[in-house]
């Protein structure tokens, strides 16, 4: 345990010197999140994660399956529907001390018009103008692991990245996660979700035309050339605890606080050297088959119409339902716009399949 800390330590401090040159929001679509649950206790779910979801919250919790296979959908649309956010993965325990699970993740705007043939020698024809996509794949695999340390989960990812924007542009990248999951006497659970451990490098490459080139010339823009893009590491910790009310009512509550280290973020503590981006969620649950969630994150200081820097938030609230080996889980995010973004409903739906027992 000490040792693990000790690597987050160095990671953190030599990442550093990387962030004054690396570009902040590279491979941001994996920031989204997955799971409705999560989305809404506002992805405060690291240290208690225990589905199939936890291949992307914390690969640790996978070993906590309670069934042996699990499948999750989710699909959600951005930006009344321009942009489209999906979700796939399966997961199942190995045996007592091993889990693995696969998840995919794909975000894309489609219909995006191409216009750079649109004026040729003086001539515009509109006939010429085509459309393309540009769409993020993300292809993690994950393992848990049981150590020789009473509730004590080590696991990580190993992740594939793949971007491309039509015929223009294509990136693959490759990552390294890490994390734990510890669980105590008295119901707490504590977390880590160590992303991008490795770095995780997307290498870009660009192919245009001679003629999309003159035309980037043209309208004086700068023609893209290959390059090699940096995710640097964020840490998420989490802390949470199981309070069984009586035997049908039980309540989960659980605090998050995911550490940047890009460079300067507009989050509730921002500095040039590391961001401290906090989170709270809520579970309440009736019988472990109805659920009632609520969570609170994002905090940002935003400009207001007098030009003054107000801190404003996300609060999120979510239900879920779960009818024999099927769980339906809805969110609904960023409720009484309080924050700039707008807000969005997400439905998943998860699905559980174990083994029949023959009898004897």
């Amino acid at each position: 345990m000490k040792k693990y800390l000790i690597i987050i330590f160095l990671t953190l401090f030599s990442t550093r010197v990387f962030a004054q040159s690396t570009p902040k929001y590279s491979n941001d679509f994996l920031n989204i999140g997955v799971g409705a649950r999560a989305f809404g206790m506002a992805n405060s779910v690291v240290a208690s994660s225990d589905d199939v979801t936890s291949g992307y919250w914390n690969p640790s919790g996978l070993l906590s399956l309670k069934d042996n296979l699990q499948l999750s959908f989710m699909h959600s649309a951005y930006l009344a529907g321009v942009a489209n956010y999906d979700y796939g993965a399966f997961a199942t325990k190995l045996d007592d001390k091993r889990a693995v699970g696969v998840s995919v993740i794909r975000f894309s705007v489609d219909g995006i018009p191409n216009t750079l043939d649109l004026i040729r020698n003086g001539q515009i024809d509109y006939n010429r103008v085509t459309s393309f996509s540009a769409s993020d794949y993300a292809f993690l695999f994950s393992y848990a692991q049981k150590t020789r340390i009473e509730g004590l989960i080590l696991g990580g990812n190993a992740k594939i990245i793949n971007r491309k924007a039509g015929e223009f542009t294509t990136a693959w990248g490759f990552g390294l996660d890490a994390s734990l999951q510890y669980k105590s006497k008295g119901n707490w659970q504590f977390g880590i979700m160590a992303r991008d451990i490795s770095t995780t490098f997307n290498a870009w490459n660009f192919s245009f035309t001679d003629a999309e080139k003159n035309t980037f010339i043209q309208t004086q823009n700068e023609i893209p050339k290959n390059s090699l893009e940096i995710t640097l590491p964020t840490f998420i910790l989490g802390t949470g605890k199981l309070f069984q009310l009586n035997n049908n009512i039980g309540l989960r509550a659980e605090s998050n606080v995911a550490i940047n280290t890009d460079g300067q973020r507009n989050v509730l503590v921002s500095s040039k050297y590391f961001n401290l981006d906090p989170n709270l969620g809520v579970e309440a649950n009736y019988k472990n088959a109805v659920f009632i969630r609520a969570g609170i994150g994002k905090f940002q200081r935003e400009l207001d119409i007098n030009n003054k820097k107000a801190l404003t938030l996300q609060p999120n609230i979510g239900l879920g339902l779960k009818l024999g080996s099927i769980m339906l889980d809805y969110a609904l995010t960023d409720i009484g716009d309080v924050s700039a973004s707008l807000y969005s409903n997400l439905f998943a739906v998860r699905f559980s399949i174990n083994k029949k027992e023959v009898p004897k």
